[in-house]
């Protein structure tokens, strides 16, 4: 199979993604809570251009079990 930045990016994303909602689900659970604390990341950028302006708003939101679902798709995507 031929990789491509593409497949990596899903990987990626759908790593991260099982990652969090792991983490979501153990949240209740005290003994794993440093592997579900979230840390927030923000990112808003905006401009004023006279003609147009925007105003973008991103949040990222990672926990050591997100981190932990990424190196796996890293290391899933490798594998192909």
């Amino acid at each position: 199979m031929k990789k491509n930045f593409g497949v990596l990016l899903l990987f990626l994303l759908l790593g991260w993604m099982a990652g969090a909602w792991i983490a979501k689900a153990l949240q209740p659970v005290k003994a794993v809570a440093f592997l579900t604390k979230v840390t927030t990341i923000r990112w808003s950028p905006q401009a004023d251009l006279d003609i147009f302006s925007y105003d973008l708003s991103f949040q990222f939101q990672m926990s050591l079990l997100s981190l932990i679902g990424i190196i796996a798709a890293v290391w899933l995507y490798r594998r192909l």
